[in-house]
């Protein structure tokens, strides 16, 4: 349940209903607008008397939630969260681009890549260094070597850089390296993964799963947020239909509905949803218009020759091109780049 306070409500009476509730055996969740305070209650709510509770001074009404996942509620918390990543801003005013290579393949190669992206204006640097892959006899990953590249490579172009992490040890490792960890579409599941990442305190990009609904995705999400990490930000990226054109079927609709029920920010990879470096742009495009906070495309020196991945990665003058283009549909959407506007 919620519990809204009226406009202006004295410090006084929140901290007793907030008393009431964690006395109670219960947790009070506190999102603070610029008039009214909303006091959430994540627990077992027949612990409380909502009598007792609408008693209550400065009380307006109260509410339930019948959704399992709380924490990560729009009714929770109804202005939209910002998630700082490095020195960039994930939100609602501005359109973030991750871009970079699937897998790390060398410190070169990466940051060959990575002053690519940032002069066409990406801000966040993506680079895989563990790689679970559908076959056990595709490149892995260079694992934590490559997370050290990727370090490397964001100090010397200022991006800020995320990288997806596998097992607890994986875990372990990135936190030390990068400044945002990835739960993937295999893992979206992985329960005991989603709380240590929770734990970890380090930003959480979290995928959607391959046949997830968007319920269990946002419970994914609240595991996160539940372990007292609230710096998740959700990547749609395709989901399996019976469709084969595509690898996987961009769930653009995803974004609307998100929107309407979480606070968190939502970004989309067109990458992962076509499998094809030919509709990465068009699908960018929709993806924009739609509402999406970010972007995560894959980009690649040369992907003809990609240890993993290579038909989905755009050249760095695709890339480039890719970014003027969506100028005019981040304007539409009154979002900027967090580094100003790319313009063709």
């Amino acid at each position: 349940m919620i519990i809204v306070m009226k406009p202006h409500a004295a410090e006084n009476s929140i901290k007793a209903i907030a008393d009431y509730i964690q006395n109670s055996g219960l947790h009070a969740h506190l999102s603070r607008g610029t008039e009214v305070t909303i006091i959430g209650v994540v627990g077992d709510k027949s612990r409380l008397s909502t009598e007792n509770l609408i008693s209550f001074k400065d009380v307006d009404r109260i509410v339930p939630v019948t959704e399992p996942y709380k924490l990560a509620n729009k009714k929770f918390h109804p202005e939209p969260s910002r998630v700082r990543v490095g020195n960039t801003v994930i939100g609602p005013d501005t359109l973030t681009v991750m871009a970079g290579p699937c897998a790390v393949e060398g410190e070169e190669q990466l940051l060959g890549v990575a002053r690519a992206v940032k002069a066409a204006g990406a801000t966040i640097l993506r680079g895989g260094a563990y790689k679970p892959r559908t076959s056990p006899y595709s490149f892995q990953g260079l694992e934590e070597e490559g997370l050290k590249y990727m370090q490397l490579a964001g100090k010397e172009t200022g991006l800020a850089t995320v990288c997806e992490v596998v097992s607890h040890e994986s875990l372990e490792a990135a936190v030390k390296y990068v400044d945002m960890i990835q739960i993937g579409a295999r893992n979206m599941q992985n329960f005991f993964l989603l709380k240590e990442a929770g734990r970890s305190g380090v930003p959480v990009l979290l995928k959607r799963g391959l046949s997830a609904t968007i319920e269990e995705w946002l419970n994914a999400a609240e595991y996160i947020i539940s372990e007292g990490n609230p710096n998740v930000v959700l990547c749609e990226r395709g989901i399996r239909t019976f469709e084969t054109a595509t690898r996987n079927t961009l769930d653009i609709s995803a974004v609307p509905v998100l929107k309407e029920r979480t606070h968190l920010p939502v970004i989309v990879d067109p990458s992962h949803a076509s499998g094809s470096y030919k509709y990465v742009i068009p699908l960018a495009k929709a993806a924009v218009a739609c509402g999406a906070d970010g972007l995560m495309v894959e980009v690649h020196n040369d992907p003809a020759h990609a240890l993993s991945d290579g038909p989905q990665s755009l050249t760095f003058e695709k890339f480039d091109s890719m970014m003027g283009q969506l100028s005019p549909f981040a304007k539409l959407e009154s979002r900027s780049f967090p580094q100003g506007e790319k313009t063709e």
